[in-house]
């Protein structure tokens, strides 16, 4: 890296659409510092990301590529953008990206490479049998293409060098948050709850999360039922990409136990923080995580959580939440019922100042940035 610029970093990454990866790259890269220059480069569109990160002033390249249908003109295309940047160092996300990318970076004589590992692994195969191939496949490049291998997770890193990942290479940074968007909202609980015709009294369980295997909403749904038979006046919020009345898989469910009446369906939204906090508790139903952002997210909202033991969720929540086995409905709905009885137990605004303070001493923004910076600078420094 030349002296006297800004390091110049070109992070690739297969889409921008929902997702929490999509989501630490908008932080990560919106972060002010006079020293490093991000740009963002797709292989699909814009998505949903694209304008929010032009609009903060960072670059952003798509090359139009079909998702699943690589071309070797996509290729060469991907390569020649690279060429024309001119990156210090090259940051990929997510499996597609690090493989491909990766190859193409290091074809155009790129050494300065980190991959991103977004995904603990568990059950991936479940999920998306090309990504799970793209994974394993990484094992093998990992002891040639990347210079260093930065997983969001510590359950994450100890998956992938089981699979032959180079442990050498690995380096666990944890997402950080942006603590003045996430926080707790009074005014938006009260807003949001006279629009669902829910009073203060009501006890409102949520989960957002796309319609996806590894979220593992039947075991959410079979829970909620559950709980109803105890508390029929507890309803559940849902939000993410299909969470509404367009996915029948999803409202086949619903119908199957009962629970559509009680259950609140709002898809795709842009004001999650608001929906946070109207929130009572948030419920992680999946199988397979790396480090889910909602969690962290909803603690800094002051909302408790019950997880499933995925991923780094039991680490995240530490003592402040529940944590249950994955794929186990029965122990999940045991365990939404304590949280709820202990929550209508406590003084809520104590409890939601102890959730908070619990993700902000362990996962700030800024320390997230300055650990993906400290990474970036030693690649750097080397040969």
């Amino acid at each position: 890296m030349k002296t006297n610029k800004k390091m110049r970093v070109v992070h690739l990454i297969s889409g921008l659409g929902q997702g929490g990866a999509e989501a630490v790259l908008l932080r990560l890269t919106t972060w002010p510092d006079p020293e490093v220059e991000h740009i963002v480069v797709s292989f699909a569109d814009a998505g949903i990301y694209g304008q929010p990160l032009m609009d903060a002033g960072v670059e952003v390249r798509t090359l139009g590529m079909t998702p699943g249908r690589l071309t070797p003109a996509d290729f060469w295309r991907l390569r020649k953008c690279l060429v024309q940047l001119g990156p210090d160092v090259i940051q990929t996300w997510m499996y597609h990206a690090d493989l491909i990318g990766g190859l193409a970076a290091r074809m155009a004589g790129f050494r300065h490479i980190a991959w991103g590992i977004r995904n603990s692994g568990s059950n991936l195969a479940k999920s998306s049998r090309s990504a799970y191939l793209f994974a394993r496949l990484g094992a093998f490049f990992s002891r040639w293409i990347p210079q260093r291998i930065i997983c969001c997770a510590e359950d994450a890193r100890r998956r992938h060098v089981q699979w032959g990942y180079a442990p050498q290479k690995m380096v666990v940074i944890q997402n950080g948050y942006d603590f003045s968007r996430w926080a707790p909202n009074e005014s938006a609980r009260q807003a949001l709850r006279t629009e669902w015709g829910v009073s203060e009294q009501v006890p409102l369980i949520g989960f957002v999360a796309r319609w996806n295997p590894l979220k593992d909403h039947a075991s959410l749904i079979k829970a909620f039922a559950q709980c109803l038979e105890k508390r029929p006046d507890l309803h559940c919020v849902l939000v993410g990409l299909d969470m509404d009345e367009n996915n029948p898989s999803l409202m086949a469910l619903l119908s199957q136990y009962g629970v559509r009446e009680k259950t609140i369906l709002l898809g795709m939204r842009k004001d999650v923080p608001q929906i946070m906090s109207a929130l009572d508790l948030h419920v992680l139903s999946s199988i397979a995580e790396g480090f889910p952002n909602v969690v962290a997210e909803a603690m800094a909202c002051g909302v408790p959580n019950v997880v499933t033991d995925v991923g780094d969720a039991a680490l995240i929540v530490g003592e402040a939440g529940w944590v249950v086995p994955a794929a186990a409905p029965d122990l999940l709905a045991e365990k939404i019922m304590q949280a709820l009885d202990l929550i209508e137990q406590s003084d809520k605004t104590t409890l939601a100042q102890q959730v908070r303070a619990r993700v902000m001493d362990a996962f700030s923004l800024e320390k997230m940035v300055a650990e993906y910076r400290q990474v970036w600078l030693a690649m750097c420094k080397t040969k």
